[in-house]
């Protein structure tokens, strides 16, 4: 195949999205790579999904597959699990119902992410991996279904289990679990 060279007017912006396999359809099924490409799905697919590369999951594309992957990512919505050896970004506007499998985790302010996280320690995804359970104190209350307000005195008066990092509390889900069933919640 042939590759048209860039002009000198063309931005740099410009050379980069043409580096991409851009999909606006609806499709069903498996597609699998086997060699690195640059694939961005901007509408609906449904089914499996195996690449390396690249893969850009559009602010309006709708994803119904586990995607395995190298650098991903998410700006729409996606339901299944997600394995990301180098990176996986969820963008603001970003939606994951599905577990995580990654080295590295960029999550801007905004997006959802509904699922567990497994990231690794060190060393080759899978390799020295561990399963965390991590929450910060918004998703705490959330998952505890009461006002922050009532998560915070629980953490300043020591009932609740939690470690502060950089000022910020965070929280071990299996830990709250241990703290709900021992019917503490009811001081």
């Amino acid at each position: 195949m042939m590759r048209r060279r860039p002009s000198e007017n063309e931005s740099a912006q410009e050379r980069e999205e043409e580096r991409y396999l851009d999909v606006n359809a609806a499709m069903q099924g498996s597609l699998r790579f086997d060699d690195p490409v640059n694939l961005r799905i901007s509408g609906k697919f449904e089914g499996m999904l195996d690449t390396k590369g690249n893969l850009i999951i559009g602010q309006k594309a709708e994803i119904k597959a586990d995607i395995t992957g190298e650098c991903i990512e998410i700006a729409g919505s996606v339901m299944g699990n997600i394995k990301a050896s180098k990176i996986l970004r969820l963008k603001s506007s970003a939606r994951l119902d599905g577990d995580v499998e990654t080295t590295k985790l960029s999550i801007e302010e905004g997006a959802v992410l509904i699922g567990r996280v497994r990231m690794e320690t060190g060393g080759t995804l899978g390799v020295q991996s561990q399963e965390t359970n991590i929450m910060d104190i918004n998703q705490v209350a959330r998952y505890l279904e009461v006002d922050l307000g009532k998560v915070s005195d629980w953490v300043n008066n020591g009932m609740l289990p939690g470690v502060s990092r950089n000022g910020a509390w965070i929280f071990d889900k299996r830990k709250i679990d241990e703290w709900i069933a021992q019917g503490k919640t009811r001081r």
